[in-house]
Parts: C-alpha cells; sequence; structure tokens
C-alpha cells in the first residue's frame, strides 16, 4: 500500500507542483489553492497513466482528498 501512496504523492507533485511533500497528505480540494475542475481531470489523467487504471467518472466528484483518492486506488489496484 506504501507504494500506492508514494506513487500518488508523486501524481500531486505533478499537478500541485507549489505543495511541499508534507502537505500532500492532507490536500484538498478546500485546502489546495487551484484544485478546481480543470486541475480534477488533469490530476485524473496523471493518476491513470501512472497507475494503469481507468477510473469511474461517476466517482471523481467525491475524490476531492489525496486519502480518498489514495482508499479509490487501493481497492483499485488490490491483487485479483
Amino acid at each position: 500500500m506504501d507504494d500506492i501512496r508514494t506513487r500518488l504523492t508523486e501524481c500531486f507533485q505533478i499537478v500541485f507542483p507549489d505543495l511541499s511533500d508534507a502537505q500532500i497528505p492532507s490536500a484538498s480540494q478546500q485546502t489546495v489553492e487551484g484544485w478546481d475542475s480543470v486541475a480534477t481531470i488533469t490530476l485524473i489523467n496523471v493518476i491513470e497513466e501512472q497507475f494503469g487504471v481507468e477510473m469511474d467518472l461517476d466517482h471523481v466528484a467525491e475524490l476531492d482528498t489525496f486519502e480518498k483518492v489514495c482508499a479509490y486506488l487501493q481497492q483499485r489496484c488490490q491483487p485479483a
């Protein structure tokens, strides 16, 4: 699971380069300036490329914090 957090942190660093490593785990749409709908789509695209998954766009609105995105990926990336 640490690998998912590390890789997701890298995705957040790409989309939100002004955030420090310490800020990323608590990042949310409410706390990150510039996390708007365009940034959300960019983040989803970066995550899909990094993890090789297609994210369900019906749930994108719910994925408004680092922790929620991480939990979603942990479920999606579990070995079958």
